[in-house]
C-alpha cells in the first residue's frame, strides 16, 4: 500500500471530509472543464443497483484501488496513519479521520455494541481532537490499539455499518432518485467518500448541484451519459480545489473509461488505472 505523500508518483491516501479544506472555494469559482463528447448511450434503467452484493463488492475494490493501491479492501480494517493532510489519523476501510468526526462516531458505535473494548478509553480524546489534526490523548498507543481492535469482527462490522450509513447508502439512494445506473451510483459513492456531504462548495451535494447546472439526470428527462460527464467535470473541479486531491486519475483513467465504454451497469470485466497502476476485475 502507498499512503505517504512523500512519494510524488503515488499521492497520499486522502479522506473525503471537507471540514478542514482551505476556505474560499465557491460554486462560482473556476469554470467547469469542457464536457467530454462521449457517444450517446441508452439510459441504464435495466441495471441493478450498486447495493446489489456483487456490485457493492466491485465498488469496494474500486475505491480501495484509489485509496489503498490495492483491491483487497478487507485488509484495510487495520490501516491507520497520519498522512499529514490536516485531518489527524486516517484509518480503516473508508478513511475514518480523528479530526473530522466520523472516527469518533465509529468508536462510539463499537463501544455501544461492545463496552470495554480496547478503543473505548480513547473516546474523550477523540471528542477533544475533533476538528483538528491533534494527536493529544491518542499517542503513543492509539495506532497499536486500533490494529488490535481490527482483529475483532465486531469492530470490522462497525466499520462496515458506518461506511454504509454515512457514505454508501446516501450515495446509492440519491443515484436511484436521479435515475442513474450502477456506474452513476458509483460515481456518487466515490465522490462522497472523498468530499463528504457538507455545505461547502466541494461537498458531494454541491458537486451534484454544479452538474445539474449543466445537464439533467434521467429522472428529470436528461441523457444519462451527458449528465454523468457533467458530474465528473464537476468532480474534477472539486478535486482541483485542494492540492492533495489534484491527481484526478481516479476519475480520468477509471470512471471516465467505464463511461466512454458505455458500461453504465458497471459490468465486468473492468480494467482501469489509478496513479498509473493498472487493475482488473474479471
Amino acid at each position: 500500500m502507498r499512503h505517504l505523500s512523500s512519494d510524488p508518483a503515488h499521492p497520499a491516501r486522502i479522506s473525503r471530509r471537507t471540514v478542514l479544506l482551505a476556505a474560499g472555494a465557491s460554486l462560482a469559482a473556476a469554470p467547469l472543464l469542457r464536457p467530454s463528447h462521449a457517444s450517446a448511450a441508452p439510459a441504464a434503467a435495466g441495471c441493478v443497483g450498486l447495493d446489489d452484493p456483487a456490485k457493492k463488492e466491485i465498488a469496494m475494490k474500486l475505491v480501495s484501488s484509489a485509496e489503498n493501491s490495492s483491491l483487497d479492501w478487507k485488509a484495510q480494517y487495520k490501516y491507520i496513519e497520519d498522512i499529514g493532510d490536516g485531518r489527524g489519523y486516517t484509518a480503516g476501510i473508508i478513511g475514518f479521520c480523528s479530526g473530522t468526526g466520523d472516527m469518533l462516531d465509529l468508536v462510539q458505535l463499537y463501544t455501544d455494541r461492545k463496552p470495554g473494548n480496547v478503543l473505548a478509553k480513547y473516546l474523550p480524546a477523540l471528542r477533544a481532537v475533533n476538528g483538528s489534526d491533534s494527536h493529544e490523548g491518542l499517542d503513543p498507543n492509539f495506532p497499536r490499539d486500533w490494529r488490535k481492535a481490527a482483529q475483532d469482527t465486531a469492530f470490522q462490522q462497525a466499520q462496515n455499518d458506518e461506511r454504509d450509513r454515512v457514505y454508501f447508502n446516501p450515495a446509492v439512494k440519491q443515484g436511484k432518485a436521479d435515475g442513474i445506473g450502477t456506474l452513476g451510483q458509483f460515481t456518487y459513492y466515490d465522490a462522497i467518500v472523498m468530499h463528504g456531504d457538507g455545505d461547502d462548495a466541494t461537498s458531494f451535494r454541491n458537486i451534484r448541484r454544479r452538474a445539474l447546472n449543466k445537464a439533467k439526470p434521467p429522472a428529470q428527462g436528461g441523457d444519462e451519459v451527458a449528465y454523468l460527464n457533467a458530474f465528473l467535470d464537476a468532480r474534477v473541479w472539486a478535486m482541483k480545489q485542494e492540492e492533495a486531491h489534484s491527481d484526478t486519475s481516479r476519475v480520468d483513467t477509471e470512471q471516465r473509461v467505464f463511461l466512454r465504454n458505455g458500461n453504465l451497469c458497471l459490468d465486468t470485466p473492468l480494467n482501469w488505472k489509478v496513479y498509473g497502476d493498472s487493475y482488473h476485475i474479471g
